[in-house]
């Protein structure tokens, strides 16, 4: 079997003492979105989160870790983050901005720390699944790991 390559969110949980485990699958057929990934590693869609970067009015850059199946609610995330409003960067602006790129960007590890809100749909799971840095490799590790790790906190963040 060869061996995973290490990521900045794999390197970063390694040195914060954090339990994590890598799972990884096949991108051949480009199916990358998180419902395909939560059926090709075999878990439930609920547990695989999806990590997304915006801009709020002020210029400041926020990451929402939310569910695979749900859509990120703009007002919910502007109010928690303080801001007027908030929307979504350009696609590619997400390698400049996190050093990861659509499809691999995991919610730890990026290039600067930004402010970081979960779904509090996380609270209620044992572990979740997350990208691990990488196309191809996802992390699966307690809700309360990952929100340490990324310095994050809990919001209500879903339509």
């Amino acid at each position: 079997m060869a061996k995973t390559k290490k990521t900045n969110a794999m390197r970063l949980l390694e040195k914060e003492g954090i339990d994590f485990e890598t799972i990884t699958y096949g991108t051949k057929d480009g199916k990358i979105d998180g419902i395909s990934v939560a059926a090709k590693i075999g878990r439930a869609p609920e547990w695989v989160f999806k990590t997304l970067v915006a801009e709020g009015a002020s210029g400041d850059h926020l990451v929402f870790v939310i569910p695979v199946t749900s859509e990120l609610d703009l007002k919910k995330a502007a109010k928690v983050a303080g801001e007027k409003k908030v929307q979504m960067i350009h696609v590619k602006d997400i390698l400049k901005l996190t050093g990861y790129i659509r499809g691999g960007c995991s919610p730890i590890g990026m290039k600067k720390h930004f402010p970081t809100f979960m779904d509090q749909s996380a609270e209620a799971l044992e572990k979740i699944v997350v990208s691990g840095g990488m196309i191809g490799l996802q992390m699966e590790l307690s809700p309360p790991d990952l929100l340490k790790a990324a310095g994050g906190k809990y919001a209500d963040l879903v339509k």
